[in-house]
């Protein structure tokens, strides 16, 4: 009942159904479009060679935006920070999610030092990126 005293309706409680239930597809759907995204970005760009300077591991708290993050537990962003010169010398970053700190310091520091080729867009030699099947 609502406060007016009249009963909700079922068609009340099937369009809250709905929008709930679009609400969490698109929660769901998050992680699969923009890995999709990712994976797509830069693939037709042309590349040069990089050499990946620095390396770090930073928590990120379980908020929900990693689909790593499940409650309150925290998540590892370890990130490859790596320069390269077109023509100017550039910089950019490449980061991934991991649920084990461990982990993440392995997989960032496996790379340290390491040259790799990298997809410059052709319009804008600052912006850069470094795809995962190029490491």
């Amino acid at each position: 009942m609502r406060g007016g005293g009249a009963p909700i309706t079922r068609f009340e409680i099937i369009l809250f159904s709905l929008v709930v239930g679009a609400i969490m597809l698109v929660a769901i759907c998050w992680d699969v479009v923009a890995a999709l995204v990712k994976r797509t970005r830069g693939r037709n760009w042309p590349t040069v060679s990089a050499v990946i300077d620095a390396v770090s591991v930073t928590v990120a708290g379980g908020n929900g935006i990693s689909s790593l993050a499940v409650r309150d537990r925290p998540y590892y962003k370890a990130t490859l920070t790596y320069t390269y010169n077109n023509p100017e010398q550039q910089m950019g970053d490449c980061s991934r999610d991991f649920a084990n700190e461990d982990d993440a310091k392995a997989w960032a520091n496996s790379y340290k030092g390491e040259t790799v080729k990298v997809h410059v867009d052709p319009s804008d030699p600052t912006r850069s990126v470094l795809r995962e099947e190029d490491l």
